[in-house]
Formats: structure tokens, C-alpha cells, sequence
């Protein structure tokens, strides 16, 4: 089970068109309020216009600020040193797998990997070696005046993706929108996206919406067609949707 930071027993999913649910609470209400109060100040993170109204702040946008700021907040320390356990990956791995979908990835000791990697290197198909699995995270926002993050799949090395909400109790009015929503393409013949094209709104019909609420996970499997977005918001500005991003990936 995915511990101590989290818990995801609770996740509910749907599997069609892709498999994506929801986990709510995730921690107890210390923990999370620990990490709201150490949330990072918007003037360190990165603009995004390429995905939408977004800002991010991670270790491909501004990556200097986002090390020092988890240096400098020992609950934002151990949250990642967490996120980047075999703990945290495998437990996803394995509670997706309790609920019927599995990845097709085995999980090997360092020995077991070095032996594997021996046998591949001797036999000449070193190129065959499956891709290793890690995990990071990004710290998020959307203004809620027109903030929004454009239709899109996710790119091939993903593997899961989870969106934990960083809101306290009452700070968000459901009213500003926010909430992420399950799409299928209008167009089935644009249905596949394996390569992380984007689209417009008006292309996507809504199969559902996870609404923006505190202490909660959505958690969804990359997919050919696991079209996904957050639409423009009509809140008031000034007001931001934190979130954390979390991303399972694959890499050689």
C-alpha cells in the first residue's frame, strides 16, 4: 500500500475510456496542512502558455528555485525523498494492479537488475534492457481568472499521473471551475493521441469532472486516448489552484 504519505486505498476508478479515479482524504490533517503552509510563492515558478494558463515549478522549470525551496522545508524534503523511493513507485504500480490493470512492468532487486543487464550485454541485445522507472513531481497553478490546462494525452514516457489538491477547506468556491475533467475526442478518428497532440475544448466532449476539492488525488493511467483537461476558469484574480502533479515516467 502506498504509505506513509499517502493513501490511496480509497481510490475509485472508472476504466472507461481510460482508466482515471479519484482517492480522497490522502492524509491526515496535519500532514497536509504542513505542506500548504510550506507551498512555494508564485514568483518562483515558470510561465507555461504552451499548455494552456499555467505555472510550474519542478525539475524542468526553474530547477534551481524548486531544489532550494525543498531543501529549505524539511516537509517538502521528505516528500520527495518519498516520491522518489521504490516504495511510492511500486506501491502505485501494485495497488493499479489490485484493481485489474496491470502495467506489465517487474519489479527486480539491484542484483536481480545488474544480473538481468549481464545476461543482455553477454547475449549482445544490451538494447533490449526494459526502460527504468522513476518518479517526480511539480508544483502547480492555475489563476482562477481564465486559468487552464489545454486537451491533451500526456507524452509517451508517462506512465501515471496523479493531481493532488493543494486547497484548504472553504478557500475554493466550486463556482471558478477547476476541476479536471475526463474527455473523449469528437472526432474518433483523432481519438488516438499516443504522441501528446493537442486540441481545443470544443473538441472534447465531457465525460466527467473531478471536482476541486482539499486533500484529494486524481489518479489516471497514460493511455492512447486518455484525453484529459482542465477548462477555463471564471474566478476572480489573485485566487490561484495549487496542485501537485505527480508523474510516473519511464526512462533508459
Amino acid at each position: 500500500m502506498v504509505a506513509p504519505a499517502f493513501d490511496l486505498s480509497g481510490l475509485v476508478l472508472r476504466y472507461e475510456p481510460f482508466p482515471i479515479g479519484l482517492a480522497r482524504p490522502i492524509m491526515d490533517d496535519d500532514r497536509y496542512r504542513a505542506l500548504l503552509d510550506a507551498y512555494p510563492p508564485l514568483e518562483l515558478f515558470e510561465y507555461l502558455p504552451k499548455v494552456g494558463h499555467k505555472y510550474a515549478l519542478s525539475e524542468k522549470y526553474n530547477p534551481t528555485r524548486y531544489r532550494r525551496w525543498i531543501e529549505d522545508h524539511s516537509v517538502w524534503r521528505d516528500f520527495h525523498r518519498w516520491i522518489k523511493s521504490d516504495e511510492f513507485v511500486w506501491g502505485v504500480l501494485d495497488l493499479l494492479k489490485a484493481r485489474h490493470i496491470d502495467l506489465g512492468f517487474k519489479r527486480l532487486s539491484r542484483v536481480g537488475r545488474l544480473e538481468r543487464n549481464l545476461k543482455n550485454f553477454v547475449r549482445g541485445t544490451w538494447w533490449k534492457a526494459p526502460p527504468k522507472l522513476s518518479a517526480r513531481f511539480e508544483f502547480s497553478m492555475l489563476p482562477a481568472d481564465g486559468g487552464c490546462v489545454t486537451p491533451h494525452t500526456d507524452n509517451p514516457d508517462k506512465i501515471v499521473t496523479l493531481v493532488v489538491s493543494m486547497v484548504r477547506p472553504g478557500e475554493w468556491d466550486p463556482a471558478y471551475g477547476g476541476g479536471t475533467e475526463v474527455n473523449r475526442h469528437e472526432k474518433p478518428e483523432l481519438s488516438f493521441n499516443r504522441m501528446n497532440h493537442k486540441a481545443h475544448f470544443e473538441d472534447m466532449e465531457t465525460l466527467e469532472v473531478y471536482e476541486f476539492e482539499p486533500n484529494q488525488c486524481v489518479l489516471f493511467v497514460k493511455t492512447f486516448n486518455s484525453w484529459h483537461c482542465v477548462r477555463p476558469m471564471r474566478g476572480p484574480k489573485g485566487v490561484m489552484r495549487r496542485t501537485l502533479t505527480i508523474n510516473i515516467e519511464t526512462s533508459h
